[in-house]
């Protein structure tokens, strides 16, 4: 028979207990310990990240945008006169004279318009010309009267002259005397006023006659303009260059101060750059500049920063000082590349995505392990076109990641692998 042993029952509880406890402290440590542990870093491929090492030195502040070569000298050549298109002779691109002529326009009525100015030029002259002998007829009786009023008066001084000796020998009575005075007083009046008189119509006849070639002058004007435009009716350069644009086909019908073409000099280039507004503050004129037309490197320099933004840009125009290599035309695409100054002895770094300038950002730096990077602040200056300088927060030989992080943004410690 069996022996009922209770001592046997209460050992295995005991031990059972003390498992159960032992399991229950080893959880609550491991769960203490896994809350205490970091969240993992987060594994990065080394080929997908963009590096670069802080260096000291001199930098180069630049700014650069793209832009076009523009022609200093364009000429645009437009319809002087209502006109029909006759024949285009030259087609765009063609190397052009300053008498080259491009199209050749017809207008039947300025033609018309043409004989009829001259034809009122000649009747003009025709009319000044007997206005001319008309005139001169009456000067010429103005001066005869004036002629026999002076002899009047002469010969009336010399009675006066000759009855003053007979006065004096009592020949001659007081009265008639007297009355030969007041005759040649009279004939002096006579003669001031004609005198007057044919000063005047002097200055009348000349008046009439500025007048009348003042007319012709008029005439003539009109007609050498109405000429003129007869001739524009033959299209020319104006100017020797390239033929860039012609906005006419035959039998086109034009009214005036429309364009029709556009001539600009191949030889005399500029380039119009276009730099974001954020970058243009510290543009000024006189600066270097390096203008890349993909085919070679013209220098050149700022002669014109306009003053208004357009679409988030600012217009700078570029004197090419250099050579300009083969291919060179107007409105090639170009890049253009302006040092705003040099910095000596100061840290910088490639730029990393978003990093502005006079700012704090947290960028990772890799350790020296070169298998981990940790997010440290760093304090920002002075930027230019791949660089900008480093005022706190990283040492000479430091290497960051400058491609964007935002991924990792919950994170202060990436793996790279």
């Amino acid at each position: 028979m069996d022996i009922a042993r209770p001592e046997l029952a209460r050992r295995k509880r005991i031990k059972r207990i003390a498992w159960i406890s032992v399991a229950v402290v080893a959880v609550l440590v491991a769960v203490v310990a896994l809350a205490r542990l970091e969240p993992a870093a987060p594994a990065v491929d080394r080929a997908t990240v963009w590096t670069d090492t802080v260096k000291r030195g001199e930098m180069l502040r630049q700014v650069r945008g793209p832009g076009v070569l523009a022609p200093r000298e364009i000429r645009w050549i437009a319809a002087t006169t209502e006109a029909r298109v006759d024949r285009v002779l030259v087609k765009p691109g063609a190397a052009v004279e300053p008498d080259t002529v491009l199209v050749e326009m017809s207008n039947p009525t300025l033609a018309q318009q043409v004989l009829e100015a001259r034809s009122e030029v000649v009747a003009a002259e025709a009319d000044y010309a007997a206005l001319q002998v008309r005139l001169q007829g009456q000067v010429l009786d103005q001066r005869s009267t004036l002629a026999q009023i002076r002899a009047e008066s002469e010969s009336a001084r010399l009675q006066v002259e000759a009855e003053a000796q007979l006065l004096e020998k009592n020949i001659l009575p007081r009265i008639q005397y007297q009355r030969s005075v007041l005759t040649a007083n009279q004939l002096e009046e006579r003669l001031a006023i004609e005198q007057e008189r044919v000063a005047q119509f002097q200055d009348s006849v000349d008046a009439q006659l500025r007048a009348a070639r003042a007319r012709i002058e008029q005439l003539e004007t009109l007609a050498d303009y109405r000429e003129a435009q007869l001739a524009s009716l033959d299209v020319t350069a104006g100017i020797a260059g390239v033929l860039q644009e012609l906005r006419v086909e035959a039998g086109q019908r034009l009214a005036p101060g429309e364009n029709i073409a556009r001539v600009a000099r191949p030889d005399t280039l500029l380039a119009e750059l276009r730099i974001p507004e954020t970058q243009a503050k510290d543009i000024q004129l006189g600066q270097a500049v390096e203008v890349d037309t993909r085919n070679g490197v013209i220098a050149g320099e700022v002669v014109r920063i306009d003053p208004r933004v357009a679409n988030g840009t600012v217009q700078v125009d570029v004197d090419l000082t250099g050579d300009l290599p083969a291919g060179a035309r107007p409105d090639l695409s170009v890049d253009g590349t302006i040092l705003i100054e040099r910095l000596d002895d100061v840290l910088y770094v490639g730029r990393p995505a978003y990093g502005q300038p006079e700012s704090t950002v947290r960028l990772f730096r890799i350790d020296a392990d070169d298998e981990t990077a940790v997010r440290v602040p760093v304090e920002l200056g002075r930027s230019s076109v791949n660089v900008i300088e480093i005022r706190q927060g990283l040492d000479l030989g430091d290497r960051i990641i400058l491609s964007d992080t935002s991924a990792w943004d919950d994170h202060d410690r990436i793996r790279l692998q």
